[in-house]
């Protein structure tokens, strides 16, 4: 009896390993935790609200910005962060007519655009502390102030066929600043609402401003250029988004 008992024992003990063998072969391992990506990029809207002299001919500028950002340390500490933003802070369109001779058969819109050209690079110091991520950082770079005049026609075509740059001028720049990031999703590609702002520091630049080129009777511009110091600060809205490879 006490044979048959053992030999009982071993038999459950043998049906009882296979099975938990079965089971553990069938359930799904629980996914690891995705370790924090090294790489980020993302996109901001912003605001360039003038200082200084160059708030006396300039009001308000709105463009877009993207950025490119990578750690230096596994918690994102430190941080290479490079920028590059695109604004314009003064337009127009009025009607002209093409062509000389008598009288205006043909009609174009003539616009001109005030543009300003931003892109700096240099390091990012952070704070992460859970879903919100406080930072700093300062770049040095170049930035790029230009005029341009383009023709386009009317109605059904609004593609510009000829255009011409009245004014540009350019030179070193740099920034500093910071922002704060609220992570909104994880997983395996993070996305964070990004919130900041930064001093832009330009120098003296030549520019013109929205009505600074002016027609003359002969068919010739005279171009109200303006020399100042151009520094302004930029609010930017936007998201960041992890990258993995």
């Amino acid at each position: 009896m006490k044979r048959m008992m053992g030999m009982g024992v071993l038999a459950a003990a043998v049906v009882a390993l296979f099975w938990g063998d079965a089971l553990q072969a069938q359930t799904p391992e629980a996914p690891e935790e995705w370790e924090t990506p090294r790489l980020f990029t993302g996109g901001s809207l912003v605001v360039a609200q003038p200082r200084g002299e160059f708030a006396q001919y300039v009001d308000v500028g709105i463009g877009i910005q993207g950025f490119f950002r990578g750690a230096l340390d596994p918690a994102g500490i430190l941080s290479l962060r490079a920028d590059v933003s695109v604004l314009t802070y003064g337009r127009e369109t009025k009607r002209v007519c093409l062509g000389g001779g008598v009288g205006c058969r043909i009609e174009v819109d003539l616009t001109t655009s005030n543009n300003i050209v931003l892109g700096t690079v240099g390091p990012e110091l952070a704070l992460p502390a859970g879903p919100f991520r406080v930072y700093g950082h300062a770049g040095v770079g170049f930035s790029w102030f230009g005029t341009d005049s383009q023709v386009s026609g009317s109605l059904d075509d609004q593609q510009p066929f000829a255009s011409s740059r009245n004014q540009s001028d350019g030179g070193f720049a740099w920034n500093g600043g910071g922002g704060i990031q609220l992570q909104v999703s994880g997983g395996r590609i993070p996305v964070a609402l990004d919130f900041g702002v930064s001093h832009q520091a330009n120098g003296r630049r030549e520019y013109l401003t929205e009505g600074g080129i002016v027609d003359l009777p002969d068919g010739s511009i005279q171009l109200n250029t303006i020399a100042s110091d151009a520094d302004f600060l930029v609010w930017r809205l936007g998201v960041s988004v992890g990258l993995r490879p």
